[in-house]
């Protein structure tokens, strides 16, 4: 059930929306009786909201001609927690969330700034999240909303970065960005590589518009790129691992971040960069069907290693 200041900012929505409204269509909008949209409407009057009301049977409802609420005002910071809010809603999976956020973003659209409503809208068309890790390192908001909005505009920026104790500056073309594993990427065409590259926003030191435009691949997904970038990073180890089953089965049951996935034509070609040949084994030791190591041999050492303590600890060995 509504708190009946929730049912009075209805009313509110109701006139502002639709312009004028009969007091029984009102009422049946908002499931009270008469009476009660009567105090309501007075509610609204004593708070400074002018309502004319026009009586007899085609009377009705309707704000004073011309009256507007003033727009809400958010400093950037402020713009920037509440377009990362409705977007992390959205993306908790939630069935109840994608409506609730689609009014929220509609009411807050419409009494929004220009300028404002250009800035949230530039998180929410160039930003993905992935919330199954939380926060790590700070970085500058000034980063997030720079690069967000040159995603958004495809415009070009001057990317000025420091990673390991040394700067550099490239032009930069941000395709999209993502939260992923407590960090903020960028992802985008790095000219001073003249490939895709991916930045940690911790790192930037500094956004700078550029006079440029770029097209971005129609079928970019920043968040699918990353996973794989990560996936792919070079480590002590490379492993392939032939996984005797179909490619839909194998991404059930392993995560995105374990590597590089390819169907061949005897199952899917599992491709990884590991530190930890033990670890790797023990993921491997819990699939339901069948695999085998194709390299290194000393992964299938130690695959033979967590099969052995398996059998030692069920009594079979």
């Amino acid at each position: 059930m509504y708190h009946p200041t929730t049912r009075v900012l209805a009313v509110l929505e109701l006139l502002q929306t639709h312009g004028r409204l009969s007091g029984a269509e009102m009422a049946r909008r908002l499931a009270v009786d008469g009476r009660t949209l009567r105090r309501y409407i007075v509610m609204l009057d004593e708070i400074g909201i002018p309502i004319v009301s026009e009586r007899g049977r085609h009377g009705g409802y309707s704000l004073v001609a011309g009256f507007k609420l003033p727009p809400m005002m958010f400093t950037d910071d402020e713009a920037l927690a509440l377009a990362l809010g409705l977007l992390a809603a959205r993306s908790l999976g939630l069935a109840e969330a994608a409506p609730a956020v689609a009014s929220a973003q509609a009411k807050l659209e419409r009494i929004m700034p220009a300028g404002l409503k250009q800035r949230v809208g530039a998180i929410d068309g160039a930003v993905k999240l992935d919330l199954s890790r939380p926060g790590g390192a700070p970085h500058s908001n000034a980063a997030l909303v720079g690069l967000s909005a040159a995603a958004q505009t495809r415009r070009r920026v001057r990317l000025h970065y420091r990673s390991g104790g040394v700067d550099s500056a490239r032009d930069f073309d941000a395709y999209g960005l993502a939260w992923y594993g407590g960090c903020w990427y960028a992802a985008g065409m790095c000219h001073l590589r003249g490939a895709l590259r991916t930045f940690r926003l911790d790192r930037v030191v500094a956004v700078v518009p550029r006079a440029g435009q770029f097209t971005r691949p129609d079928d970019f997904d920043v968040l699918a790129h990353l996973r794989l970038s990560v996936a792919a990073l070079p480590r002590q180890f490379a492993a392939t691992v032939l996984l005797k089953t179909e490619l839909a089965t194998a991404r059930r049951h392993l995560p995105a971040t374990l590597g590089v996935f390819e169907q061949a034509a005897d199952g899917v070609l599992l491709h990884n960069q590991s530190d930890d040949l033990a670890w790797l084994a023990r993921q491997l030791a819990g699939l339901p069907f069948d695999f085998a190591v194709l390299a290194p041999p000393a992964l299938a050492l130690e695959v033979g290693a967590v099969a052995r303590r398996l059998l030692a600890s069920s009594g079979l060995a």
